[in-house]
């Protein structure tokens, strides 16, 4: 007896469910990020070079994050 192979609509829900928890994942390392830039601007004499990488990888992040996003609906930031 062979196995009966999955319904793509089974597929497509599982897809949307495990980018669904990516987004959630990612927001959450977006706040950790956002709150690291804070506190390494808020320093007296801030290395400009490390600002602008973790304001980078801030930018690179948000970007996935919306691109997570299904259209009509939000990921939380």
């Amino acid at each position: 007896m062979a196995d009966k192979d999955i319904d793509a609509a089974d597929w497509v829900d599982q897809d949307l469910l495990t980018r669904q928890e990516a987004g959630e994942r990612l927001a959450e390392e977006i706040a950790r990020v956002r709150a690291r830039l804070r506190a390494v601007e808020s320093q007296s004499g801030a290395d400009a070079a490390a600002v602008t990488m973790i304001a980078r990888r801030l930018a690179a992040m948000e970007s996935i994050r919306d691109s997570l996003r299904p259209s009509g609906a939000g990921i939380e930031s």
